[in-house]
């Protein structure tokens, strides 16, 4: 019997492998086949079953295309209604792979057709759950998805998960494992734990939203209280999903297009294409192609860019470094993002071997920060509204950069604004939407909230702390 995890930080997404006796499933593929197909190969496996736990709506999962390879079944819980071949599966329903048994647990809550999968050994013992977005560990799946969807609202879905994981999780034995189709990062969730995967028996004890005395109606309330709203991309994943895309081979190879020089400037003119910056915050800072937007690999790079680019289908071209375009391409396509037409050839020296003009982003340590006079500085905390809440500079506004295009008309345009995150990753991404529209006198403040030594930050004229 093999288990695999295998867990992709930048999405905080867990797909898994499953092999015993030659025999072979995968849950929650990621839209690249390639990791399973030599899995299968060196297991000398046959894949039978793609177990979907639910339609996802923050990543395109692989499922057609796996099928489409391996031949295998995609199995969906009661109530979905796919437009490509599948096998709609029961509640309680068994399905065999070698000496193991998949049991199908219907957990409608988070999405109407959400489902989980018991996996149990040839002696009939229960050994792990594989729990989709029904149960995260410490954290349970937001109700708020699958609103219009089921005609219902949170409320109404949040009671019903209430109900599935009273029914169908909690009584599973406390020595049964939990693995989760997310972690930390996840949009997915409120406040998933950083580890991947737990026992039921834990989860019990420490998870706020298992507690035994808990009534339905607090967990309605727990639940539903301080939902961020969906990032934007969510429901283009759900089409994708329900519908079926074009396989992956084709979006690479539409992809990497390489642009010379000449094709990449004819396209900055054009207002269906947005140029797409993905190197370190500190190359781009330095300089970058008028115009273009960063999103930088190294961070959580899919989801912002589907939090943040508009999912209708505007081309991208591409900046990066030399030899992380295939990579770039590949991450975009994983939330769905495959209008990628070209990249620029040998990345921004290219463009800066030409003599063209460049943009740059100012950048200042906390040295300097504290030096500032703040009657003439606009400090915006870019970071989400619970970061900003637990701890915050007492002079800096909270605008998130989740919410960056509604709130854009709330940064004045007549005074400097230095930006932070937590670390400068995500005041990088602001710092040039907004050069983008308009906004000049931009600072960005170097390593962010965390970089600010602690002799200032024990100052209580700086620091506002939790609560405040």
């Amino acid at each position: 019997m093999n288990v695999e995890q295998i867990y992709t930080k930048c999405l905080a997404q867990g797909a898994y492998y499953i092999e015993s006796n030659g025999e072979a499933a995968v849950i929650d593929p990621l839209r690249e086949t390639a990791p399973y197909i030599e899995r299968l190969q060196a297991d000398g496996a046959k894949i039978k079953y793609i177990f979907e736990t639910h339609f996802h709506a923050d990543f395109v999962s692989g499922h057609v295309d796996l099928a489409k390879t391996t031949g295998a079944s995609i199995v969906f819980g009661p109530e979905a209604n796919p437009s490509f071949d599948f096998y709609s599966a029961k509640d309680q329903e068994i399905f065999f792979i070698g000496d193991l048994q998949i049991k199908v647990l219907h957990t409608p809550g988070h999405t109407m057709e959400s489902c989980c999968y018991l996996m149990t050994d040839k002696t009939g013992k229960d050994i792990a759950v594989f729990t989709g977005d029904t149960l995260f560990i410490g954290d349970v799946g937001r109700p708020d998805l699958a609103q219009k969807a089921a005609n219902m609202t949170q409320e109404d879905l949040a009671g019903m998960l209430y109900e599935s994981l009273r029914n169908k999780v909690m009584t599973l034995g406390d020595d049964v494992v939990v693995y989760p189709a997310h972690g930390a990062g996840s949009a997915c969730g409120k406040n998933m734990s950083s580890e991947t995967s737990c026992t039921i028996g834990k989860q019990k004890r420490t998870n706020y939203a298992l507690r035994k005395d808990m009534t339905k109606a607090e967990f309605i309330d727990e639940l539903t209280d301080g939902l961020m709203p969906p990032p934007q991309y969510f429901g283009m994943n759900v089409k994708m999903n329900k519908s079926g895309y074009d396989s992956i081979s084709e979006v690479m190879r539409r992809g990497l297009t390489s642009l010379n020089l000449d094709s990449f400037t004819a396209l900055l003119s054009k207002q269906d294409v947005l140029i797409l910056d993905t190197r370190n915050a500190n190359d781009f800072a330095a300089g970058y192609v008028p115009g273009s937007i960063f999103i930088g690999l190294e961070g959580q790079f899919a989801p912002w860019v589907g939090a943040l680019i508009p999912a209708d289908r505007q081309k991208i071209v591409l900046v990066t470094d030399i030899g992380k375009e295939e990579e770039t391409i590949q991450r975009l396509a994983r939330v769905g993002y495959d209008n990628v037409i070209g990249f620029l050839e040998g990345g921004f020296q290219t463009w800066l071997s030409a003599n063209n003009s460049t943009e740059t982003i100012g950048r200042m340590d906390a040295d300097e920060f504290m030096s500032l006079d703040f009657d003439q500085e606009c400090v915006i905390d870019v970071r989400k509204p619970g970061e900003y809440k637990a701890s915050h500079l007492k002079m800096a506004k909270s605008l998130p950069l989740d919410f960056i295009k509604d709130n854009i008309h709330n940064y004045p345009k007549n005074t400097s604004l230095l930006l932070h995150c937590a670390g400068g990753y995500r005041s990088m991404i602001a710092a040039s939407i907004l050069k983008k529209n308009g906004f000049n006198v931009i600072d960005d403040l170097i390593g962010g909230y965390s970089g600010i030594p602690e002799t200032f930050a024990l100052r209580t004229d700086f620091i506002c702390p939790s609560g405040l």
